[in-house]
């Protein structure tokens, strides 16, 4: 994994996690799909976590999909395959591995922050988009690259823009794989924000995230998570039910006290 991702932990428990293929521009070969899912399967057991940034090392987040690894042995998209099997096969949960690369940051139980450079192409855009909340530099270069080699995207990128970008933008841009920058994918909702200085930006916000209840973060995720497909009732419902896990908890009552004393808040895990 190490010479695809790396992942440094931090004070406050924040996770720097960066791809490093930096001789490719971090695009997608089958250890880098590995890389990343590896990465997501120790987060998600990591002790102590509570937020997550996520960059690309060298001149851009991600290029999308190598294209001299299709057909390379164990690869086998040239057969209608994903990055190490069937397209078909819900290998991660609802999701392939081509899939899970950009879904997995969805599944992990804390915020994850994507800081944006360079280029996002094609699943580098759909990676990104993974995020909770993407800062992108307003000179990005980025694409829903796909339908230029005769591909539709299919590393979740549908499930992750619905809500955040209108339809038919989404619908133009896959068409025609038009290349925008960081300002244009922000006015069009794919981005939260555009920063000259994103990954400096993102480990800001990590660190005020870091110092917010645990519980009451991982809980708010999880309604964000139910946003998409939840109906009224069971929303109200899972509202309801997240704040019964953490009301009057020491943790919660530790919350209070710090504000009301102008302090950083002490919690336990």
């Amino acid at each position: 994994m190490k010479d695809r991702v790396t992942i440094t932990m931090l004070e406050d428990g924040v996770a720097d996690v960066r791809l490093v293929r930096i001789d490719k521009m971090n695009a997608l070969d089958n250890l880098m799909f590995a890389g990343i899912a590896e990465a997501i399967a120790q987060l998600k057991e990591m002790k102590g976590l509570r937020v997550v940034v996520l960059s690309g090392e060298g001149r851009a987040f991600c290029a999308g999909l190598d294209l001299t690894s299709l057909g390379q042995p164990g690869d086998g998209k040239k057969q209608g395959e994903g990055a190490t099997g069937s397209l078909g096969s819900r290998s991660h949960g609802i999701a392939n591995l081509a899939q899970y690369v950009a879904w997995g940051w969805r599944e992990l139980p804390v915020p994850v922050i994507a800081a944006v450079h360079g280029v996002a192409f094609g699943g580098g855009f759909q990676i990104m988009s993974g995020a909770d909340i993407r800062i992108i530099h307003p000179d990005t270069r980025c694409a829903i690259m796909e339908m230029k080699w005769g591909l539709v995207p299919d590393m979740a990128g549908f499930p992750l823009w619905r809500g955040n970008v209108r339809d038919d933008v989404i619908r133009e841009l896959t068409y025609t794989n038009r290349e925008f920058k960081g300002t244009e994918a922000h006015a069009l909702g794919f981005a939260t924000k555009v920063s000259d200085t994103p990954l400096e930006d993102a480990f800001w916000l990590a660190k005020v995230m870091a110092g917010k209840h645990p519980a009451a973060m991982r809980g708010a995720k999880r309604l964000c998570n139910a946003m998409a497909d939840a109906t009224d009732a069971e929303l109200l419902a899972l509202e309801s039910a997240e704040q019964l896990k953490v009301i009057r908890t020491p943790n919660q009552i530790e919350a209070v006290m710090a504000e009301m004393q102008k302090r950083r808040a002490t919690f336990a895990e």
